[in-house]
């Protein structure tokens, strides 16, 4: 929120002085006036209005309380008394406040007033009073503006209209990927455009909750690279989640959050809508006694460590026919108080046991056939590229995106290896 904006210029008399401010008093109170002001300018007069070397750029200084944004210009003409002009618009805010888009306001507020100046002395022409006139108003009109819609559009003449929008600053998105799976927050079809980008337009159909990033860049028959962009865009805005790729042989467990569950009668309730199965995939009638939420707590502390999903469901097969098993996992993940237990493989002994075997295959010359020599070949290929992903840090979700197979093909491949440790964390 903007505490206050005020215009100053350098007086040939009296060096940098504030001619307007909104409010009334906020930096340069007058002498009758009890207020204190958010700065003591004559300390600061140095900053917003510079020498010429520094002026044409953002200058941005802090007092113990506030922040202080200007963008001073420096127009050089021989009209000018001293052949030169010197003013500014400075906007002043807490100094807690994020002012990553008010550095953009200032420097359009600049450009505009020096366009104004140049075309028709707009400032320095003005002899208005200070907090009286044309630049007062429009101090006042910006401030009342961007406060409270976060956007403004003032008239200055026939020809010249400003137009400012205070955009939000987003915290940078979560690291993307291959194996993420993204969840839309919003409906995208509502916010589409038909001069959106292309990829973008292409990739949106595919995120549903299931498809991982890589295979949505596969349905879509796009670069992964440009995917990955279009998937981070949404991500910095908001209408993204990030999920695991979900499967029956995953576990999760809860979280200490899942005591907000048990508080939350409204979260029980949205559970409950989120994964009940339509009637018609139950193949009951219309009517059937609603999820409670007692039903919903017990069934979360059922996960635990060690358990997979479809043990998990084959053990509550009869209180789970009345709900989607992805649904109730990916609400549990989305409210956190579900959390996925990612397996990694580790090799326990450095060996180059299976290079030596593939070589010592070629160097023999066995008479088997080239039908079954070319399997062998095909076969020790995939374990070799399979062997740099055996140091710990890589999860079974990342290793079957990268890989493109599932979760048994690949525990086949680790058991073909040997000397494989899998550990759950």
């Amino acid at each position: 929120m903007i505490k206050a904006i005020f215009f100053c210029a350098f007086d040939n008399l009296q060096g940098p002085k504030v001619l307007h401010q909104v409010p009334a008093d906020s930096i340069a109170p007058s002498p009758r006036s009890t207020q204190i002001p958010l700065l003591h300018f004559p300390s600061a007069s140095q900053y917003i209005i510079p020498r010429p070397e520094f002026c044409s750029k953002l200058i941005t200084f802090c007092t113990p309380t506030h922040r202080v944004l200007s963008h001073p210009v420096c127009l050089q003409s021989t009209s000018y008394a001293r052949n030169a002009y010197t003013f500014s618009i400075a906007l002043v805010l807490d100094v807690s406040t994020p002012f990553a888009s008010y550095a953009t306001v200032t420097f359009k507020l600049a450009s505009l007033l020096r366009t104004l100046e140049e075309s028709s002395r707009f400032l320095s022409s003005d002899l208005s009073p200070p907090n009286t006139g044309k630049i007062y108003a429009l101090c006042e009109i910006l401030l009342e503006d961007l406060n409270n819609y976060c956007e403004s559009m003032i008239p200055i003449d026939d020809s010249n209209t400003l137009n400012i929008k205070l955009f939000p600053a987003y915290p940078p998105p979560p690291p993307l990927y291959p194996y993420h799976v993204p969840l839309s927050t919003v409906r995208l079809d509502n916010l589409t455009d038909p001069n959106w980008d292309l990829t973008m337009l292409r990739v949106l159909p595919h995120i549903n909750g299931i498809n991982s990033v890589k295979r949505i860049s596969l349905l879509a028959d796009a670069d992964y690279k440009l995917v990955r962009k279009a998937i981070e865009h949404l991500l910095y805005y908001g209408c993204l989640l990030l999920l695991d790729i979900f499967s029956f042989g995953a576990i999760y467990a809860p979280t200490a959050e899942l005591g907000t569950f048990v508080e939350d009668t409204e979260m029980q309730e949205e559970c409950a809508r989120y994964v009940e199965l339509p009637v018609e995939a139950t193949g009951e009638g219309s009517k059937r006694d609603p999820i409670d939420g007692f039903q919903m707590l017990e069934l979360y502390l059922g996960l635990k460590q060690g358990q997979t999903v479809r043990s998990f469901y084959i053990e509550h097969a009869e209180r789970m026919d009345k709900i989607d098993v992805r649904r109730f996992i990916t609400f549990g993940v989305i409210k956190g108080f579900l959390y996925r237990v990612q397996k990694y493989a580790i090799a326990t002994r450095q060996t180059s046991r299976r290079k030596r075997d593939h070589n010592t295959r070629i160097k023999q010359k066995r008479s088997a056939s080239v039908a079954v020599e070319a399997r062998n070949d095909e076969t020790d290929a995939d374990l070799m590229e399979l062997e740099k992903f055996l140091d710990g840090t890589h999860c079974f979700d990342e290793i079957c995106t990268e890989l493109m197979i599932d979760e048994q093909e690949l525990t086949n491949r680790l058991k073909a290896i040997g000397d494989v440790q899998i550990i759950c964390r």
